[in-house]
């Protein structure tokens, strides 16, 4: 039997799909790269923006007609799936095995019979799963913490993966050691909130004693995503000062500069305790990379609301930003008890703060050349002639593809840069050499 997967949505989404992958693997189902080729199609989804919803409700119609054609098994996982949204769409499709985020161990049990199975329930023993390294992968992901105790009124991931609950640390270290040995050289610590790590298990460690006893492992590389401005603590700044594996990169989404706005949205901050965040981590890390995340047009959002958000844009100077217009969504907050915007609205603010991130973007890139930097390479590159990886502040960096033949850790000068990419050459590779593997 053959399966194919689809993956849509964040990071997390990326995690459990290898997680599903791994167990289908040692149920004897062989991955394949395609639907034509598959007997089974898993997708797996994410509902936090309308868009990515679209995009599933195309394919499953899609898959339906290939069902019709010769009998195709669909499955369909993730966050939409925990919803009545995503649930009448699988009746309407004929999707056979439904499984929401926290029920990902049930797809065994859902493929022994030839009867619809759907699963919804938040089950223990995912917490306890360890998957099996990716093949030949240099990067992985590990999640620490699932589910969600913050309730913003835009977002639906609170309904979906439920309440913050901890994996124990040592599963996380045993995790993490079974990567080392696979030869990975750079991990992810994953969760919705990371920063609130062991705040519900007496015993744990908190987030900040985490990233110390990841940082000691021999790892060369170890980032996180995503945090909470409110949870971001003087004593998570200090650990990644004090823990050289521990990357600069810190993702720590602001939403809106709007504290009207950011009430709105229940975000349990106000832009002046963000600012004093980032001022705090500029003081003890003056080489961090900041990115943030901003929803534009959130209901009521004013010019003047905007404004705020662009002069806050200012005042931080963000390496990089992911922006996104407004979608509302059923079953949160904001789409019950808030008026949408217009659209024609969202996307000429959209617009005017996209510019003010290339601006940024590009001022923050030009900082970076004629410096040195530690480029995990990873394949091919879009622009012919070079390969393409990401340095320790997560800026994509391109280098002629000559000059790393391999994937694997370089030491890169760079020699150009745009708003969105950093152009270098190779100057050495990171001691042991970079791993045998075909760039593809």
């Amino acid at each position: 039997m053959r399966a194919h997967i689809i993956t849509f949505g964040c990071q997390m989404n990326e995690y459990d799909s290898h997680l599903v992958a791994s167990e289908l693997v040692s149920l004897g189902w062989e991955l394949v790269e395609s639907v034509e080729e598959a007997d089974f199609v898993l997708v797996n989804t994410c509902a936090v923006r309308g868009k990515p919803v679209e995009k599933v409700r195309s394919l499953l119609g899609q898959l339906r007609k290939e069902k019709e054609r010769r009998g195709l098994l669909i499955g369909l996982m993730g966050c939409l799936a925990q919803l009545d949204e995503g649930q009448q769409m699988a009746r309407k499709f004929g999707v056979d095995v439904l499984l929401g985020p926290g029920a990902l161990t049930s797809l065994p049990e859902a493929l022994k019979g030839n009867e619809r199975f759907w699963d919804l329930t938040f089950k223990e023993d995912l917490l306890d799963y360890i998957p099996p390294p990716p093949k030949g992968a240099l990067s992985a992901h590990v999640t620490i913490i699932r589910g969600c105790n913050h309730h913003c009124t835009y977002c639906i991931v609170p309904t979906t993966r439920g309440p913050e609950v901890s994996r124990h640390p040592d599963l996380i270290l045993k995790e993490i050691e079974q990567l080392k040995a696979a030869g990975v050289v750079e991990i992810t610590l994953l969760g919705q909130n990371v920063n609130s790590y062991g705040k519900d298990q007496p015993g744990f460690p908190s987030f900040a004693e985490l990233l110390r006893l990841v940082g000691r492992m021999g790892i060369p590389r170890v980032r996180f995503l995503t945090s909470h401005p409110v949870n971001f603590t003087d004593d998570i700044i200090q650990a990644i000062a004090e823990t050289p594996a521990i990357t600069r990169y810190i993702h720590l989404p602001v939403q809106s500069g709007s504290d009207r706005v950011l009430r709105r949205m229940a975000r349990e901050y106000r832009r002046a305790h963000y600012l004093e965040r980032i001022r705090r981590i500029r003081e003890v890390l003056p080489d961090a990379v900041l990115s943030t995340d901003i929803i534009v047009g959130f209901p009521g959002e004013t010019e003047e609301d905007f404004q705020e958000t662009l002069s806050l844009y200012d005042e931080v100077g963000y390496d990089q930003a992911y922006m996104f217009i407004y979608s509302p969504r059923p079953g949160t907050p904001a789409y019950k008890h808030f008026q949408d915007l217009p659209r024609e609205v969202k996307v000429e603010r959209l617009q005017r703060l996209i510019e003010k991130q290339k601006e940024w973007s590009y001022r923050r890139n030009l900082e970076w050349v004629g410096k040195t930097v530690e480029v995990l390479v990873r394949g091919v590159a879009k622009e012919e002639g070079y390969v393409q990886g990401h340095d320790r502040g997560n800026h994509p960096v391109l280098v002629p593809a000559h000059q790393a033949p391999t994937p694997g850790l370089y030491q890169v000068v760079v020699k150009q840069a745009t708003p969105h990419l950093l152009f270098g050459e190779v100057v050495g590779a990171r001691e042991p050499a970079p791993i045998p593997l075909p760039v593809a």
